[in-house]
């Protein structure tokens, strides 16, 4: 596949004004990514300017921190999954999983799930706030609560995507859930180490940027 086919085309600046949305939406027609990642607020907005493509809209929820109550997790979820959204991106509850909650963990995920109705759910993991341990058993709480993709970053916290995190994951969840790589992902040589580590999605705000520089790799 190119790589563009494995991009959610994202804007998550908490100063991206309606117009940076119409924006990334234009841009996502014009380069044909798999999505368009945005805030809740501005799911609707985005699925009217996507109407009659198959660009989907994924929404983030509890993002960044992944420390609202749960209850409020899924409740953002209902609204953006009736508002169009196609795939949700939820937080983790950090603070749960370095405290060893894992039984708070799986009901938080699974009350996602639950709200979204059959989208797609993904769950960002945070990566830089991790040790190894935690990543494991996060992919595989997870897993166990219904999600079906586990995620590096927000992008907002340490660090981003690494290799080796994909790796990992990868061999936690197998054929279980897929992987998407996020945060740090700026260039094509960056995107294409994610997907040969085993990504299956890539979340960048520089999706423009990493399909011209495939382009110009095959010149």
């Amino acid at each position: 596949m190119t790589i563009e086919s494995y991009i959610d085309h994202t804007n998550l600046r908490p100063d991206a004004m309606p117009a940076d949305i119409v924006k990334l939406c234009a841009e996502a027609r014009q380069y044909r990514f798999a999505s368009v990642c945005v805030n809740s607020a501005y799911v609707e907005l985005a699925k009217r300017e996507l109407s009659g493509s198959y660009i989907r809209v994924v929404s983030v929820i509890g993002f960044p921190l992944g420390a609202a109550a749960t209850a409020v997790k899924a409740a953002e979820t209902a609204f953006a999954v009736e508002k169009g959204a196609d795939e949700v991106d939820m937080v983790i509850a950090v603070g749960q999983v370095k405290a060893g909650n894992w039984g708070y963990v799986e009901n938080d995920i699974s009350g996602v799930v639950q709200a979204a109705k059959g989208k797609i759910v993904k769950v960002i993991l945070e990566t830089g706030l991790l040790t190894d341990a935690e990543k494991e058993e996060a992919c595989r709480v997870a897993v166990k609560a219904g999600a079906r993709f586990v995620k590096t970053s927000t992008g907002f916290g340490p660090g981003g995507a690494t290799a080796d995190d994909i790796k990992l994951m990868k061999k936690v969840v197998g054929l279980n859930a897929m992987i998407k790589a996020s945060g740090g992902i700026r260039d094509y040589k960056t995107a294409r180490v994610m997907i040969t580590a085993g990504a299956d999605r890539i979340g960048a705000s520089a999706g423009i940027a990493i399909v011209e520089g495939e382009a110009h790799e095959r010149v």
